[in-house]
């Protein structure tokens, strides 16, 4: 387990963006309506933000947070030395879409930029390399852009992914601070795993070929082609109730803490049934676990500062504490925890 602290770090705020038009699970018809209760009931996906053919990237749901977060708090732009993505619905195969972030923001060219391609784990490693640059280098200010257009991957005929995803960005305001409390980290990864959430094409091993686009049957209520997201259900739930909680009750050792010790636990929202068996494994009371699968979805690297800024925002006032774990795509998983003081969460923007 690759455990480690950081300090002199501060998380100053946290914004969203989401896509207006929003999809319901109550209307999706490759299924019957009996299985849309099902569906419902165990993954907790009711409804989803989606861009649709809007033309609207993950960037510039990314860039509509940051704008909102700096002006939230009174943030100069030219104090933002560090900006890293994380995202795996980047603009474009190159340049990293960091750097075109850093240009369309009006960041000064001083600013170190560049990407981390990870999904569900995403905001977790994130804040791990941000927080560890800033506190080696006692950078002013950071920002942590975080975001995916995840429903560009499933097509509407396969119904064991497209009613899971929506699409989201956030932006998260970090600072060098001597007073902030000690940050505490354990990320992990299992790469034997890698087929459990894969697109298998497109990339440089499989280029993309005119037969990528083939859309194949696979069992009923399940086509596909090779160039959109494949999900082995099953195994992604095995690993993360199983891995995930092990995770958490060594962090609980190492930390010397427990559920009692966090007044929220924030989790990647994966789906319903899956959340809550770690909850439960974790002994962590429905009270201090919020949820936005009802009304997001599964929004990838978004999900945990998304559910923050949408359930959490009206109780952010003084000192909070945190427990924040991120799990799926990779395999990968992490936790961390952290406390933030007067945290400031904007409302969410609407694209």
């Amino acid at each position: 387990m690759a455990s480690f602290s950081i300090n002199n770090v501060s998380i100053k705020g946290i914004a969203g963006a989401v896509p207006k038009e929003e999809l319901s699970n109550w209307d999706y018809t490759h299924i019957t309506e009996q299985e849309r209760k099902l569906l419902i009931k165990t993954t907790g996906v009711e409804k989803r933000r989606m861009v649709g053919k809007s033309g609207i990237t993950t960037t510039d749901l990314c860039k509509a947070a940051a704008e909102k977060l700096l002006e939230a708090t009174n943030t100069s732009k030219d104090d933002i030395q560090i900006l890293i993505f994380v995202s795996q619905t980047p603009d474009y195969f190159l340049p990293a879409s960091s750097i075109t972030l850093q240009n369309r923001l009006g960041l000064p060219k001083t600013c170190m930029a560049f990407d981390i391609n990870l999904g569900c784990s995403g905001y977790v490693y994130g804040l791990s390399a941000i927080s560890s640059l800033i506190s080696v280098g006692k950078f002013k200010k950071a920002l942590l852009l975080c975001g995916d257009i995840s429903s560009a991957g499933p097509p509407e005929e396969d119904k064991s992914v497209f009613p899971l995803f929506g699409d989201g960005g956030t932006a998260t305001l970090l600072e060098y601070d001597e007073t902030a409390a000690t940050m505490h980290f354990s990320n992990q990864s299992d790469g034997s795993g890698y087929e459990a959430i894969i697109v298998r094409e497109g990339g440089m091993r499989k280029p993309f070929t005119v037969d990528s686009f083939t859309m194949v049957e696979k069992e009923k209520g399940i086509s596909r082609a090779s160039r959109n997201l494949e999900l082995n259900g099953m195994a992604v739930f095995n690993f993360s109730v199983t891995e995930v909680p092990k995770n958490i009750a060594e962090f609980f050792s190492t930390t010397n803490t427990g559920p009692d010790s966090y007044d929220y636990f924030v989790m990647h929202q994966a789906n319903l049934l899956m959340n809550e068996t770690i909850r439960k494994k974790m002994k962590f009371p429905p009270e201090k676990v919020p949820y936005t699968l009802p009304k997001f979805g599964n929004t990838s690297s978004a999900s945990i500062p998304l559910t923050i800024v949408s359930e959490l925002h009206d109780k952010v006032a003084g000192e909070v504490s945190w427990l924040l774990s991120g799990f799926g795509v990779g395999l990968s998983w992490a936790t961390v925890s952290l406390k933030t003081k007067d945290l400031i969460c904007p409302e969410i923007v609407e694209l």
